[in-house]
Parts: C-alpha cells; sequence; structure tokens
C-alpha cells in the first residue's frame, strides 16, 4: 500500500519538475545574479569583477537622475492607475447592473480590452506619428484654427509625460475592468437581496457589499500594475529619443537601468545595482499593499 502511495506521488513531482527548473534557472537565478553582480565592478568587456561592496548604490543616492527616474515611474504609475481603477470599477458596475440593461456587453468588453493586445512598440510608433511636428494632430489644430502655427508636443515636458499616462492607461484599463468583472460575479446574489429587504440602496451596497469582497481582487491588481508601473520601459522608452526626454520627463527605472548597461562598457554592475534597488523598493510596497488590504477578521483570528 505505500509502495502504491509513493508511486502516485512520484508521479505528481514527475509533473511538476519541468515547472522548478524553470523557475530556478529563469527566475531565480537571475535575482541571485543580479544581487551577487551589484556588488561588483563587472562589466561585459571584463573578464572578472572586484568586490566593490556598496559603491554601486552609494553613485546611484548621490545622483539627481536616479531619484528623478524613481520620481517619474511612481507619478507616472500613480496617474494612470488611479483613474485605470476608478474607470474600470464603474464599468463594471455598469455593465453588471440588471437595471441599465446594457446590450451587447461583451463587444464593449472586448472593445476595452483589445488596446491591450497591441505591441507596445506598435502603440508608441502610432502615437508618435499622431503626436509629431508634421502629424495629424498638428495638421487638424492649425487648420481648423486651434493654434497658428505647428508645435513641438514631444519636446515639452508636461504634454509628453501626460501622453505617457494616458497611453498607460488606455492600454491596461480593458483589462482590469475584466478582472473586477470576474470578482463582480463570484460575489452571491443573496446578499444583495438581503440588503435590499433591509431598505439599503445602490451606494450602501456598492460600498458595504461590493467593495469589501473585491479586496482579493484589488490586492491582485494594486500588485500586479505596481509591478508593471515599475517595470515600465518600452512606451516611454520608444516615444522619444530613448534617454527620457525631454528634460528627462519620463525618465523611468527601466530606462535607467538600460542606459547604465549601454552608456560606458556595458556596465552590467551599475545596471543591477538600479535593479536591485527596485526589486526591493517593488516588494517592501506590494507586501505594504498585502498588510493594508488584508482580511481584518482573518487577521484577527492569526
Amino acid at each position: 500500500m505505500n509502495i502504491v502511495k509513493f508511486k502516485r506521488n512520484y508521479y505528481g513531482y514527475l509533473f511538476i519538475t519541468p515547472f522548478i527548473i524553470g523557475f530556478l534557472i529563469f527566475g531565480l537565478y537571475p535575482v541571485y545574479n543580479t544581487l551577487a553582480l551589484s556588488f561588483t565592478d563587472y562589466t561585459l568587456m571584463s573578464r572578472e569583477g572586484n568586490f566593490i561592496g556598496l559603491k554601486n548604490f552609494e553613485r546611484l543616492f548621490a545622483d539627481d537622475v536616479f531619484i528623478n527616474a524613481v520620481g517619474n515611474s511612481w507619478l507616472i504609475w500613480i496617474l494612470n492607475f488611479i483613474p485605470q481603477l476608478g474607470i474600470a470599477l464603474l464599468l463594471s458596475v455598469w455593465f453588471m447592473n440588471a437595471r441599465l440593461k446594457i446590450k451587447a456587453v461583451g463587444i464593449w468588453r472586448a472593445l476595452f480590452f483589445l488596446p491591450n493586445l497591441l505591441v507596445p512598440a506598435a502603440v508608441a510608433a502610432l502615437y508618435f506619428s499622431l503626436f509629431s511636428f508634421y502629424g495629424p494632430v498638428n495638421q487638424f489644430m492649425v487648420r481648423a484654427g486651434f493654434m497658428e502655427e505647428a508645435r513641438h508636443f514631444l519636446q515639452d515636458e508636461t504634454i509628453t509625460r501626460g501622453l505617457v499616462i494616458f497611453i498607460q492607461w488606455w492600454m491596461w484599463f480593458g483589462a482590469t475592468i475584466i478582472i473586477v468583472m470576474a470578482g463582480m460575479t463570484s460575489i452571491p446574489v443573496h446578499l444583495y437581496e438581503a440588503a435590499m429587504v433591509d431598505g439599503a440602496n445602490a451606494s450602501q451596497m456598492f460600498w458595504r457589499i461590493t467593495v469589501p469582497l473585491l479586496k482579493p481582487i484589488f490586492i491582485y491588481i494594486f500588485v500586479t500594475s505596481l509591478v508593471g508601473g515599475m517595470q515600465m520601459f518600452d512606451i516611454p522608452y520608444l516615444l522619444t529619443d530613448g534617454r527620457g526626454s525631454p528634460g528627462g520627463s519620463i525618465m523611468t527605472n527601466n530606462i535607467l537601468m538600460y542606459l547604465k548597461f549601454a552608456s560606458s562598457k556595458g556596465h552590467i554592475a551599475a545596471a543591477s545595482s538600479v535593479g536591485v534597488l527596485v526589486f526591493f523598493m517593488t516588494s517592501i510596497c506590494a507586501l505594504g499593499i498585502f498588510y493594508f488590504l488584508r482580511d481584518k477578521s482573518e487577521a484577527e483570528k492569526e
């Protein structure tokens, strides 16, 4: 009997082995290697690196470019995430409301989700063409009389940063709608029926039933969006000259990491130090999200 159980467990371990091997090689080892490299002066043009302790990190904190990149990453993420979650929550409530009887909900969801399927490089090229000096936006604004002459939109710090924020929101709010709606379908209908019998209105049911029961969904959205926001690279990099221009207004963590690597002899150690700091910053914030949005009743039991 024990041999039979052992054989069954053996086959189970056999099936999960590919995932474990893949995680160790492509997940855990890169994290360890990045951490180890951050304490050296290793470059791609050197055979071996010397241990230099925390000097890479000291240089980063003394560099205003790094502080600017961290601030930009947080600002761009927060300003696109707040409307992303708010509009997704509002549209989800409308789509799930039986009284409104919105038709073709599936088509609307597909249309909102469609930008998420586009390649970021293609989206950046599209918006670059739209807002370039001779692009359609300038042509329309000048011909319609809204501007006297064409303007270099992508050389304006406020406009460029706002454009990146809009693109990030536009590409991801559709996916957030799908996730929030999936969470709403899991809420038992009898809770709303009981609330209606007790005389609760729509606003009270939303804040007392829907929002509290969507906390696990909010945690997932917060954490995944945070990770994506701190790793923002393709849209701001491809929208301008690749250096976070104009004036470093859209310089992000990952753009700085790439520039540290590409600027001088492939200084992979300096780039690794940026990655390590971003990793710890993201991890601490993610743990904070789990802590503040956890179920209080379960926390009290623990």
